[in-house]
């Protein structure tokens, strides 16, 4: 890759600490922002090529090349032109800070700016670029070598970006008010010097108003194929086609960095700096047990493991010396298979990232060729199926190929077509009709939309259109970026900086405003759909559920809401069981989580409560004991389950703490008919452990304990 040098000349005078302008921050903290993203998207990329210097503008003191000539002073160099990595980083928060003079010249650290780029690339090929933040007050810009500076720029091939705190920009459309003369005289200085060496003059409030907008990342195109693409076996038939070809990602999913392990160094704990700490290394022992082994059990290393394979509930053993037996022998080629019409192609084929097929760069035959098998495809409406295979003794993989003709581009799109495991198809009942059990179908029904309702619903999409004006749109997919990636990225790149700042180092930062934007339909939207919402929820008979009251079950008015249509089905139960019954507690268990949930929603007395979730729980224990194969833990869990959520409701959570108790002793104690583990298993996946206080304030577990029970499996007995 090309390699860039970048220096930022930063003004870090007395004057760049104060605000300016109804801002809540100071100059220099609100030009910050914007070079601290950029520094640190150079520290996230990891790339060597990628170098950053660092010059103060304005400090105490002096340090630099050229420190015994008074025009220097107050320039120092806070970070010399090289791979800046997180130390550099975190060292940048405390020496950018506002000094105690304004007496600083922006020419002269222009030109230590220029004598470090040269010194570092010399005559060697570097993408050079020198940027300025500064807010030219306090003292006068010394524009003596004005022309001679501008001539270095352009000898060098050195781009030269201004951004200036409150600078005058028509073009964007900011003008600063009763601007200081002296700083309008700097102004005109410094856009004098752009001009001369054909750089680049702009505000800094424009350059802060992109913050809001990620910036795309240019992607060098790598090939992950190159080789011939085709159509029959050239060994067998001369009519067999034959293109070189070369394959290049077009679209793929971007996913959030991961988090990585690390420990501190032991000679570095006191610290927390990053150049203390190193990587998590695993190392892995495997025991077996057996009686013919010294002290029952042998310690193993992976490399004398063999891999199992699953063949329903019995692992198969292959060993090392057996994997070629399963491996395919493959060579690289591109062939395609056959033809298909491309009305035969389902969506959901094309749900995988995309690849595109070009022709070999500077090859002109097979340009003409691929064009002519593009063409084709796209007039006869149809795409190909093609095997690839990357490389020799690599997985072959099915591909679609679509052909895509725009201007000045032609390509065939590239999917990987799925297996047929990965497809789920799922039978739905029409939409349009009923169908009776006798067959019949029916086109009126309840359940069926009027023509009302479809013409309200119609006219409700159509108000919702983001397209406004016949072609103005108002979401634009190049203004849509993915909240989730940035964020993360954001609170990354902002802890690395402020990660020994005492001020802000437990913050995180704002959200983007364009994220925020992205979360709210937008005002214009709303008003305009407004009406057509209202006869939609008119034609629909839409009516608002009560909200579900929360609180002691058993100390609130028992009095039953009345349901929307009048009918009231648990009162009816109610009055339609036995006397006998009413009063006691008595649970099937052959139809127990309804009873249990019916009899928990009809009574307030503790001790029929306490009654029921002892019979519920004898019947859990029993289901456990019959079990064969683990066919009833479904019932197990889910009457956990049901349990759980009624005792919360009831906020008596030492009831279900003492059953989920006893179950997972006598589980691991296999008081249940043997080894019931696989059961524990599965109560640990749906989070049925103990009801600690961050679900209710009335347990006496709290989360870690609750946690712990959940996680902590007993080791095995003898």
């Amino acid at each position: 890759m090309e390699k860039e040098a970048t220096i930022y000349i930063i003004d870090v005078a007395r004057s760049m600490g104060r605000k300016h302008n109804g801002r809540n921050q100071s100059d220099l903290e609100w030009a910050l922002q914007w070079v601290y993203d950029k520094i640190t998207n150079v520290v996230f990329t990891g790339r060597k090529t990628l170098q950053v210097g660092v010059v103060g503008l304005g400090t105490d003191d002096t340090n630099n090349e050229m420190q015994g000539d008074t025009s220097y002073r107050h320039i120092c160099v806070l970070q010399p032109v090289a791979q800046i990595l997180l130390p550099e980083l975190q060292n940048l928060p405390q020496a950018l800070k506002p000094s105690n003079t304004d007496d600083r010249d922006v020419l002269s650290a222009i030109i230590i700016a220029v004598d470090m780029m040269m010194r570092h690339c010399k005559h060697l090929k570097y993408k050079k670029k020198i940027v300025v933040v500064t807010n030219a007050t306090g003292s006068h810009i010394d524009d003596d070598d004005i022309e001679s500076t501008a001539e270095q720029f352009k000898t060098n091939n050195i781009e030269l970006v201004v951004l200036g705190i409150d600078f005058d920009d028509p073009e964007y459309g900011f003008k600063e008010e009763e601007k200081p003369q002296l700083k309008e005289e700097n102004e005109k200085i410094l856009k004098k010097l752009v001009d001369l060496s054909g750089g680049v003059l702009g505000t800094m409030q424009e350059a802060i108003d992109e913050l809001s907008r990620p910036q795309i990342k240019p992607v060098r195109p790598t090939p992950t194929y190159r080789g011939q693409l085709k159509l029959g076996d050239p060994a067998q038939y001369d009519t067999a086609l034959c293109i070189d070809v070369e394959r290049y990602f077009k679209t793929s999913v971007r996913r959030p960095p991961t988090a990585s392990a690390y420990v501190v160094k032991p000679n570095g704990a006191a610290q927390e700096q990053a150049e203390n700490l190193t990587n998590v290394h695993n190392l892995y022992k495997y025991k077996v047990k057996g009686e013919e082994y010294e002290g029952g059990v042998k310690t193993l290393d992976r490399e004398e493991l063999a891999r199992g394979y699953e063949y329903g509930r019995t692992a198969v053993p292959i060993s090392e010396s057996e994997q070629n037996i399963t491996k395919l022998e493959t060579e690289m080629s591109y062939d395609i298979l056959g033809f298909v019409p491309m009305d035969n192609v389902e969506r959901y084929m094309l749900m995988d990232n995309t690849n595109m097929i070009v022709p070999q760069r500077g090859n002109d035959e097979a340009a003409l060729a691929l064009s002519s098998l593009i063409h084709s495809l796209y007039e006869l409406g149809s795409v190909a199926i093609g095997r690839l295979v990357k490389k020799d003794m690599a997985e072959p993989i099915l591909t679609l190929l679509s052909p895509l003709v725009e201007t000045g581009l032609e390509c065939l799109i590239e999917n990987v077509l799925p297996f047929a495991e990965d497809i789920r198809s799922y039978r739905f009942p029409p939409l349009d009709k009923v169908l009776t059990v006798s067959g019949k179908a029916l086109t009126e029904h309840r359940n069926l939309p009027s023509e009302g309702l479809l013409q309200s619903m119609s006219e409700f999409v159509n108000s919702m259109s983001l397209i406004h004006g016949g072609d103005v749109e108002m979401m634009a997919i190049d203004d849509t970026f993915s909240p989730l990636l940035h964020t993360i990225e954001g609170a990354i790149k902002y802890r690395a900086v402020h990660s020994i700042d005492p001020e802000h180092k437990n913050e995180l930062p704002k959200r983007s405003e364009a994220f925020d934007s992205l979360q709210e339909q937008p005002l214009e939207l709303r008003e305009r759909s407004k009406v057509a919402l209202q006869r939609l929820i008119e034609a629909a008979d839409v009516k608002k559920v009560p909200n579900k009251v929360k609180g002691r079950r058993r100390y609130r008015d028992r009095e039953a809401e009345k349901p929307l249509s009048g009918l009231n089905v648990e009162e009816l139960f109610r009055k339609t069981r036995p006397p006998t019954e009413r009063g006691k507690a008595h649970i099937s268990p052959d139809n127990a989580i309804p009873e249990f949930k019916q009899l928990m929603s009809s009574t307030d007395n503790m001790e029929i409560i306490k009654d029921a979730v002892r019979q519920m729980q004898e019947i859990l224990q029993d289901l456990v004991r019959s079990d064969f194969g683990g066919q009833n833990y479904s019932r197990v869990v889910a009457g956990l389950g049901e349990m759980r959520e009624e005792i919360i409701g009831l906020e008596e959570p030492t009831l279900y703490n003492a059953v989920v108790r006893e179950l997972k002793e006598k589980i691991f104690s296999e008081q249940l008919g043997g080894n019931r583990r696989e059961l524990w298993w599965a109560i640990r996946k749906s989070k049925l452990g103990l009801i600690s206080q961050d679900e209710d304030e009335r347990s006496d577990i709290d989360g870690m304990e609750a946690e712990q029970f959940l996680n902590k499996v007993p080791k095995p007995q003898g």
